[in-house]
């Protein structure tokens, strides 16, 4: 029944989206799903335009964790990385549930720290943990499900991008990359550097205020979040809607530049494939440019238009008359 006629690979040669794509396999498709499978979040129908809209994700402390990150920041970010799918589709989040998997080693403190951190992330984002699950693990596990409701004219999803749409992204870039590095190979850097870096990476911010303003004023025709590098989330539109990117601009974060010149580093590399910094990558109808920049403005965000979707299939940087293609990287997991 498992060998389904083909050759038996270890997951590690998969990776984590051939991985679901073998479990979507085995399923039975919802009749009149509002999102498909491989979009950020899930929904069913509650009315005529009324869609109950969930989402799932799981922190595991091996993979998620690095170090410096306290107990509590990792609780919150289990909680923001949820958020910041919500953002990217412009849902509101309402209710959290929580499962827990805990060494029988932790002790009352560190798990009252794991509860501020849940607290902290949700409320921050006006929403509740309600309720959830503990059990024994080897590894600390930490399963947000996030509720929420919106109407189906509003929600943005992956698919709705065509050439000549403008591509868009919040926020700078580089800078989780950058603190990564500080804070799993041991690089350095003046103070007024690594500050910012390392926060970026210990303390998350999800684009909720910004996506919600967006999905409302019905601007955007697709949106994701950067959490697994903006180059992936691009192919990750690309796929969805079925065009191509002219990237022809990216706003790198000026301490990412400053630490890729201390180290040697390509600062577009930095930019490009580092991942967990849960910004925005939307596009917009050209004639609605003016009115989501106007919002975006309003709301004291930054907002770069990067490039354009094109009719070929092809994603490439274009800079100071340098043109390169943007692989199709970032992080996987079983693969990283």
């Amino acid at each position: 029944m498992l060998n389904r006629g083909f050759v038996m690979r270890a997951i590690s040669e998969l990776g984590e989206r051939k991985v679901i794509e073998t479990i979507v396999g085995c399923l039975d498709l919802m009749p009149d799903m509002p999102v498909p499978f491989g979009d950020d979040v899930s929904a069913i129908k509650l009315g005529d335009s009324t869609l109950a809209v969930v989402k799932t994700d799981m922190l595991v402390a091996e993979t998620d964790v690095p170090p410096g990150m306290s107990l509590r920041q990792a609780a919150r970010k289990a909680v923001v990385m949820n958020i910041s799918d919500f953002a990217s589709k412009g849902v509101k989040p309402l209710t959290v549930l929580v499962s827990l998997g805990l060494p029988s080693s932790l002790t009352e403190k560190d798990v009252e720290e794991l509860g501020l951190g849940l607290n902290q992330g949700a409320r921050e984002y006006g929403a509740y943990v309600i309720g959830g699950d503990t059990n024994e693990a080897s590894d600390i596990v930490i399963s947000c499900s996030l509720f929420g409701v919106c109407d189906e004219q509003v929600l943005v999803k992956r698919n709705g991008a065509r050439p000549g749409d403008i591509v868009a992204v919040t926020g700078q870039f580089g800078k989780t990359a950058a603190g990564l590095k500080i804070l799993l190979e041991g690089l350095e850097a003046p103070e007024h550097v690594t500050k910012p870096l390392k926060e970026a990476v210990l303390m998350p911010k999800a684009r909720l205020t910004e996506g919600l303003a967006l999905a409302e004023a019905k601007v955007l025709t697709a949106s994701i979040d950067s959490s697994d590098g903006l180059a992936w989330s691009l192919h990750e539109l690309s796929d969805a809607s079925n065009v191509g990117f002219i990237i022809e601009h990216l706003p790198i974060a000026s301490e990412a530049v400053e630490f890729a010149r201390k180290h040697g580093l390509d600062p577009w590399e930095l930019g490009l494939y580092g991942g967990e910094e849960y910004e925005l990558v939307v596009t917009v109808k050209p004639e609605l440019w003016e009115k989501a920049e106007k919002i975006m403005k309003n709301l004291d965000v930054s907002f770069t238009a990067i490039g354009r979707a094109t009719e070929e299939k092809k994603i490439e940087l274009t800079v100071n008359g340098e043109t390169r293609p943007i692989k199709r990287k970032g992080w996987e997991h079983f693969r990283n």
